[in-house]
């Protein structure tokens, strides 16, 4: 069986609406099978609605336009996405949430989604290896954080939480 890589996948967007909320940003840690990095990236995207958005979603992912000023376009984000994530497994802490929106961009877009079919979630494999934990309520992506010692200096933005979740996913693999 071939072995695939890993795409440590995060977003923020504008709402937990998939279909009136937008992505504003991507971040992706690109891994071999041994959990080696390859790349890391983020992407910016322009929100083409923001009266649409929920004021609390754009504070809890410190949306602040005057950093947007170079970001890119929906379709753009997503091809440079489908380019780099061919073959690659998505990885996420509550992949479903991620997932859906990724996949309504690549539907909107008309970009093809390269990405292998299989998804791994964080939340999942948390709780299938501690449900039994007597100390352990919620398996958020703050909480495990603080469980096993990740640092996540910059929670709720894209890059730094991608980059948490592939440290908890090597935690979790070795317990």
């Amino acid at each position: 069986m071939k072995k695939h890589n890993l795409a440590f996948i995060d977003i923020e967007t504008t709402g937990l609406d998939v279909i009136r909320h937008e992505i504003i940003e991507i971040g992706c840690i690109l891994a071999a099978p041994d959990l080696e990095v390859i790349e890391e990236f983020e992407l910016k995207i322009i929100p083409e609605r923001i009266e649409e958005a929920d004021p609390t979603s754009l504070k809890i992912s410190h949306y602040d336009p005057s950093v947007w000023t170079n970001a890119l376009s929906l379709r753009a984000a997503m091809e440079i996405f489908s380019k780099k994530l061919k073959d690659f497994i998505m990885v996420g802490q509550n992949v479903a949430f991620d997932s859906g929106f990724l996949e309504h961009a690549f539907s909107k877009t008309g970009v093809v989604n390269t990405m292998h079919y299989h998804k791994l979630d964080t939340i999942s494999i948390a709780w299938a290896k501690l449900h039994r934990s007597p100390d352990l309520e919620h398996f958020s992506l703050r909480e495990m954080c603080v469980r096993f010692g990740i640092k996540n200096e910059h929670a709720h933005t894209a890059l730094s939480d991608a980059r948490a979740t592939y440290e908890l996913y090597k935690k979790l693999m070795s317990i």
